[in-house]
């Protein structure tokens, strides 16, 4: 039937929850390009008898295919607009590292997309506040306090604080810091904030 792989395509993505990424449906992809092919080229035989025989039986037949095409190549751009807007998300929301459940999901267009976009964030946030530099994507939220108390999850080793002291974090030890500093790696899963 017309269409049907596409639209499997966009209820894929929206069956997969907000903030998750479904794996790269290739062969799902591949079938509907393989589909508009053949209705392109069904549709370039019947306009040529068209034209050649002065058949006007085929007109809506080839509007028909055209609509086809069209409503396929929507779905197809809507499948991969959505994948890379949730690819942006997910640099906001893990940072520069994903983790490898993710990167098994994507294509190796996409990692090369994610690589790109991720690199030209980098390099705008060099261009930010003077020589360091200023990391936008801390603090999406305005924090309560400038501190917080954290707990390692995993072995860590040595991080270094904004003061030039050294922190050693080691599974289940307990640290306050300051929180820019923390929110990569509680996205990571290296430190747990801990709620009092």
């Amino acid at each position: 039937m017309f269409c049907e792989k596409a639209m499997e395509l966009i209820r894929e993505l929206h069956r997969a929850p907000e903030g998750q990424l479904p794996a790269f449906n290739e062969d799902g992809l591949r079938q509907v390009l393989e589909e508009m092919k053949a209705l392109y080229e069904q549709n370039q035989s019947d306009v040529n008898e068209a034209k050649s025989g002065g058949r006007s039986d085929l007109i809506p037949t080839i509007k028909f295919r055209h609509c086809s095409l069209l409503r396929n190549r929507r779905c197809t751009v809507a499948y991969l607009y959505d994948r890379l807007l949730r690819i942006r998300a997910l640099r906001w929301e893990y940072g520069s590292i994903l983790p490898n459940a993710l990167r098994f999901h994507m294509s190796a267009e996409e990692m090369e997309w994610f690589n790109n976009y991720k690199r030209s964030l980098a390099t705008y946030m060099r261009s930010l506040g003077g020589d360091e530099g200023l990391d936008i994507t801390q603090d999406v939220k305005p924090p309560k306090s400038l501190y917080i108390e954290v707990r390692c999850l995993k072995d860590y080793g040595e991080f270094e604080v904004d003061d030039g002291t050294s922190v050693l974090l080691k599974k289940n030890s307990q640290h306050f810091l300051p929180r820019w500093k923390c929110e990569q790696l509680i996205r990571q899963g290296v430190l747990e904030h801990i709620l009092s």
